[in-house]
C-alpha cells in the first residue's frame, strides 16, 4: 500500500511526528491546536503533517495506528496516543520525561 509507505516515511524520518488537521502555524481543529501546543511549550522540534491535504492520508493514518482520531502522535517511531492521552501525560510530567529518555529535549 502506498499510503502506508508514505506514513511510515514520516514516521521513520522525523522523531517527533504529529499527525494533524491543519499545521502547526495554522491547526484546524482544537485537538490538533492542543497537541502542537503543548510541543511547542516543552521546545520540541516536531514535524507536523496536515492530514487535511490528502484523504487518503487522514484515513490511512487510522487504519495504520488502529486509532480512530486524529490527532495522532509518534516519537522516534512510537505512536504515543491522541489529544486526551497527551494532555494527560504532560499534566503529570510524562511527557516531558519520555522525550528526555528519548534524547528529543
Amino acid at each position: 500500500m502506498e499510503i502506508n509507505k508514505k506514513i511510515e516515511d514520516y514516521i521513520n524520518n522525523n522523531d517527533v511526528c504529529l499527525f494533524m488537521k491543519g499545521t502547526p502555524d495554522s491547526p484546524q481543529c482544537g485537538f490538533s491546536m492542543a497537541v502542537s501546543n503543548v510541543l511547542k511549550h516543552l521546545n520540541v522540534n516536531f514535524k507536523g503533517i496536515n492530514v487535511l491535504e490528502d484523504e487518503n492520508l487522514r484515513q490511512g493514518i487510522k487504519d495504520f495506528s488502529d486509532w480512530p482520531t486524529i490527532p495522532q502522535l509518534y516519537v522516534k517511531k512510537e505512536f504515543i496516543g491522541g489529544c486526551d492521552i497527551i494532555k494527560e501525560m504532560f499534566e503529570k510530567g510524562e511527557l516531558k520525561k519520555l522525550f528526555e529518555e528519548k534524547k528529543i529535549i
